[in-house]
């Protein structure tokens, strides 16, 4: 028998030893996934997020636009470097390696994407894409999470969603549920096979309800370390991935992906894209990294043929202002772009429309496609769930599923 005294004292310990595990974030209740695998027929969502405010007028350019040079003399894309997508909008040059996937159909690009009164701080504005939220609420919980809640009634396995860093970002923390950060699963399984974490996980600490939660934490990363583990080493890719550190986190995903993981949703982060001075040669590195790792990635699917069953979504929290500044770089702005990629999009050609340069908010792009009618579309038509349950109001989707 463990005295109450010992069982505190080992609940320090295991905090301690919990801490040494940086992949090591709280999983969901036990429960076979086979509701939310019927539900969303298989697909997976794999989520992109370019951190710091990527500038989408220099992502994807309107180098017809006299306004656009005007005000932007010294950091513009050239027109006769940008990779042309139609008669007014291109692709920076550092985009090459994606701009296939545009060609053959497996890319969607939707321009104007922000929401009403927009906040133009990095952390606000990054919890109002993350929580689905409106520019006026607060909320604890993300929109990926909440899909979870709503999926499988807050009972889900730790793996159901899978976050490729160190830490959890709050679009996958639900009321009832919350992802799990594994940034390298060999390295989680070493770090738990630890005698004394092993025999703390089966201390009995039912009988202790203010460290029940420690505990439990405990067994279900132990056990969802050992699941992963095993499950990673089913695939290893023979793509040729770049020697980047977005490149390996995708490499990660194609093998969890192909490997069987039964993840629904993977989340990875990639930047800063703040680039307050100096930009061209800051976010040209930054684009091409992301270009050349998504491009393996998707050409990785297609080999295995996973293509039709995954979704890329890749967005920032906010755009740049119109007007360069005097440090040859931009300030945070407003609307910007949303790159979706997979095997079964459709082409809506509408939600490429050329930024307005001439109708400006104070210096600002205006929006003009709200970022929760994309997460609506995502939600209703590609992961088969209520999007009403989680936005908490109902937003007219995109046809671009």
């Amino acid at each position: 028998m463990t005295s109450r005294r010992e069982f505190i004292q080992k609940s320090a310990f295991a905090t301690a030893g919990t801490m040494l595990i940086p992949n090591f974030l709280k999983g969901f209740e036990q429960q076979a996934l086979a509701q939310l695998q019927s539900q969303n027929q298989g697909k997976i969502l794999v989520m992109v997020q370019l951190s710091g405010g990527n500038d989408g007028l220099n992502t994807v350019v309107p180098f017809r636009n006299d306004i656009y040079y005007r005000e932007r003399p010294t950091i513009g894309i050239k027109s006769d470097k940008v990779l042309k997508l139609n008669d007014e909008i291109g692709l920076n040059p550092a985009l090459g390696a994606i701009r296939g996937l545009y060609d053959n159909g497996s890319m969607q690009i939707i321009n104007n994407v922000g929401y009403p009164n927009p906040d133009r701080s990095h952390f606000r504005s990054m919890d109002i894409w993350q929580t689905g939220s409106s520019s006026s609420e607060y909320l604890k919980s993300g929109w990926l999470g909440r899909y979870l809640d709503a999926q499988c009634s807050g009972k889900c396995e730790p793996y159901s969603a899978i976050e490729v860093d160190d830490s959890l970002s709050l679009a996958l923390k639900g009321s009832k549920v919350k992802g799990m950060a594994v940034q390298n699963p060999a390295q989680l399984y070493r770090q738990t096979k630890n005698p004394f974490l092993e025999k703390l996980a089966k201390v009995n600490h039912e009988e202790f309800d203010n460290v029940n939660y420690l505990y439990k934490t405990l067994s279900e990363t132990i056990s969802s370390a050992d699941y992963i583990y095993e499950k990673s080493k089913v695939f290893q890719s023979k793509a040729t991935y770049p020697q980047t550190e977005l490149g390996k986190r995708m490499k990660t995903i194609s093998e969890l992906i192909n490997s069987g993981v039964q993840t629904q949703v993977y989340y990875v982060s990639h930047g800063s894209f703040d680039t307050h001075v100096n930009q061209v040669n800051q976010q040209e590195r930054l684009l091409k990294q992301y270009a050349e790792a998504m491009r393996v990635f998707m050409d990785d699917l297609k080999a295995n043929g996973r293509t039709e069953e995954v979704m890329v979504m890749t967005f920032s929290e906010f755009g740049r202002r119109v007007k360069q500044n005097g440090s040859n770089g931009t300030d945070h702005g407003t609307a910007n772009n949303v790159f979706v990629m997979g095997g079964k999009l459709k082409t809506d050609s509408n939600l490429m429309q050329t930024p307005d340069l001439q109708n400006l908010d104070e210096g600002d792009l205006k929006y003009k496609v709200d970022f929760r009618d994309i997460y609506s579309t995502v939600l209703d038509k590609w992961l088969q769930t209520d999007s009403m349950a989680v936005l908490g109001k109902k937003f007219e989707g995109l046809g671009f599923v």
